[in-house]
């Protein structure tokens, strides 16, 4: 699988997404968020992910447009928080959105959790979004199989993405399947399991066979799985390792002994039973 910091996925509008990205959960407003981005931007990295809950849109925005990068050379993501669900709500908190991101346009607008009895209103609200051209592509997240059956019984606009957690220790293979098959792509948040299995004897067994650090293991193997993965950091030195995947690939064989981690171990949210 030939792939490099520039490689996409065609969405299912036909819609170019890049494969990977940088997450910025927990990147703090201000010049530490600023700092981040640039910082990827500069390494190559051309999809950026926030959200209306990390609180720093406005200084992911404002580090897309001072970069020497046309606006439409970066994927920029963000999402509609659980206090804002309902149809007029998700349209007023899309719209705070793209002003904090100084956005003519969003390319990808997810709903951040499948939020109990409102979810279908807001995703009739992204679906005008998408309507209007205000929104490139419009998708979920946090949505299991049930979820994303009882959306897809209503819906006019498929969902372009699902991001959700996934990694080796929770390998969701039926809902990656089942994305597949609708055309869905997937989406990897915490592909590096909030460092909880970095120092797993059976992954640094991996990595140092491939010269890499588990972290790089873990990342390539979303991406071969065809997975988009937005790894998160603040700190350039790991921003810069992040990217470095691009010049090795895990054998089948050793696919298979990570795919085999799995223990449905959500570190994050667990949306399972969320009704």
């Amino acid at each position: 699988m030939t792939l490099t910091i520039q490689s996409t996925v065609t969405l299912n509008n036909g819609v170019e997404m890049p494969l990977f990205g940088l997450g910025v959960y927990q990147a703090r407003e201000g010049q530490e968020a600023i700092d981040a981005v640039t910082w990827a931007l500069e390494t190559g990295y051309r999809l950026i992910d926030t959200a209306s809950m990390y609180g720093n849109e406005r200084s992911v925005g404002q580090a897309v447009r001072q970069s020497d990068l046309p606006h439409e050379a970066v994927f920029v993501t963000t999402k509609l928080w659980n206090s804002d669900h309902g149809y007029d709500r998700a349209l007023r908190a899309f719209e705070s959105s793209r002003q904090k991101l100084g956005l003519d346009v969003v390319d990808l607008y997810l709903i951040h959790w499948p939020v109990s009895d409102l979810r279908d209103e807001s995703w009739r609200a992204l679906e005008k979004l998408y309507a209007e051209g205000k929104a490139r592509a419009i998708g979920v997240s946090n949505y299991t199989v049930r979820h994303l059956e009882t959306l897809l019984a209503h819906a006019e606009v498929v969902p372009a993405v699902n991001q959700v957690e996934f990694h080796p220790w929770l390998y969701q293979r039926e809902l990656l399947d089942f994305c597949r098959a609708h055309d869905i792509q997937l989406e990897a948040y915490s592909p590096l399991t909030k460092g909880q299995y970095l120092r797993d004897p059976r992954l640094v067994e991996i990595a140092e066979r491939y010269g890499k650090s588990p972290a790089q293991v873990l990342i390539r193997w979303a991406l071969q799985h065809e997975v988009v993965v937005i790894p998160k950091s603040a700190r350039c030195d790991h921003i810069q390792e992040n990217a470095a995947i691009f010049d090795f690939e895990i054998t089948a064989e050793d696919m298979a002994r990570l795919d085999a981690f799995d223990c449905d171990d959500h570190i994050t949210w667990d949306p399972t039973d969320t009704p």
